[in-house]
């Protein structure tokens, strides 16, 4: 994809995004855009939203890297303060110039690749101007990739280096053996603080910001947004909802899997289904006499489950399967995100 498709298709899905958005006016970029008042504890929409202009892609071993950017902007982290868990606000910084993102993908499958340590290095002549580890991310309009903010040394041509870890999550079908080893990839950046001031900025009115909605991810040939499947070839256990994050169970049955049945969870925000990853879940399945699994499901991607928790079971539920999220996920979050997506506890599937 050159820079005129990402464009041309960035440009068609921020029109999507805000026909029939009431409250909305194009403004001016501001790094301080208002907090919404009185955020509910689930997803909301945000007080604004930012363009974004395509930097390059490029293979990183057996996956490919597309980097992105825009204005640098706010986002929160998880933190643990005792049993609870909250977001903390990470300021952006007075020299900071951009907000850089990396959506990383199995290009044979379109599979978005989380639980992978990942790394930008910026040089400029061979000089290193920034580097830092980036953190795992999820957005309204992205779902799940990398991003931080970056300071810059002014309008240059500079080298950025994505250094892609070897995924953690287990692999299937024709995902097992991919994804194994470290790997980089290098794109150029051609920065112009001038070019970055005309990217799009939209601030929404009171009538539309805060509502517990949220807008639609951007939608580019190429370049996927990590999304839960339409559908899951199994048996479906039934859904659940815990701190506005959407749990969905199944059984598999597929060699791929083993002799054993597989539980597949996938977990999902509301209104766009877009993938959660980072989060520890348990499960309990009920059986004749003694459950059919107790214990802990298993981050995995596989190419039609996509991203998923996951373990084999040995046996048929005979009654309602309990999830349990033992730590929520521990992934930062864009504006509409960050009040949500933080519960503990156990639900009850149902259909």
């Amino acid at each position: 994809m050159n820079r005129r498709q990402f464009l041309a298709a960035a440009g068609a899905s921020s029109a999507a995004l805000l026909a029939g958005c009431a409250g909305f006016s194009t403004t001016t970029y501001s790094a301080r855009a208002p907090l919404v008042e009185n955020r509910p504890d689930a997803v909301y929409v945000p007080s604004h939203v930012e363009g974004m202009e395509m930097v390059g892609m490029a293979e990183a071993g057996d996956a490919m890297v597309a980097v992105t950017y825009s204005y640098p902007h706010r986002f929160w982290t998880v933190e643990q303060e005792g049993t609870d868990f909250t977001t903390q606000q990470v300021e952006i910084g007075s020299d900071d110039a951009v907000h850089l993102m990396a959506t990383v993908w199995e290009p044979e499958t379109g599979v978005v690749v989380p639980n992978t340590g990942l790394s930008i290095e910026i040089s400029a002549d061979d000089e290193l101007v920034s580097e830092e580890v980036v953190y795992p991310m999820l957005s309204q309009q992205m779902g799940f990739h990398y991003g931080a903010n970056f300071p810059l040394d002014g309008n240059d041509v500079y080298d950025v280096t994505v250094s892609v870890g070897a995924t953690s999550v287990k692999r299937f079908g024709s995902l097992a053996g991919r994804l194994t080893d470290p790997a980089t990839a290098t794109v150029s950046f051609d920065y112009r603080e001038g070019a970055r001031n005309e990217i799009d900025y939209t601030e929404f009115g009171e009538s539309r910001r805060g509502q517990r909605d949220a807008i639609p991810p951007m939608s580019m040939e190429m370049m996927p947004v990590g999304r839960v499947p339409e559908s899951i070839p199994g048996e479906s256990l039934g859904t659940a909802t815990i701190g506005d994050l959407v749990l969905r169970g199944y059984t598999v049955e597929a060699d791929r899997f083993g002799d054993d049945p597989y539980l597949v969870v996938t977990a999902a925000t509301p209104y766009n289904d877009l993938v959660v990853p980072g989060m520890a879940l348990a499960a309990r399945i009920p059986g004749d006499g003694t459950p059919a699994f107790a214990g802990r499901l298993d981050p995995g991607l596989d190419p039609e489950l996509g991203f998923h928790y996951g373990a084999p079971v040995a046996g048929r539920p005979s009654g309602a399967v309990e999830l349990t999220v033992e730590v929520p996920p521990q992934v930062a979050r864009h504006e509409g995100y960050e009040t949500a997506f933080l519960e503990t506890g156990t639900v009850r599937l149902s259909d």
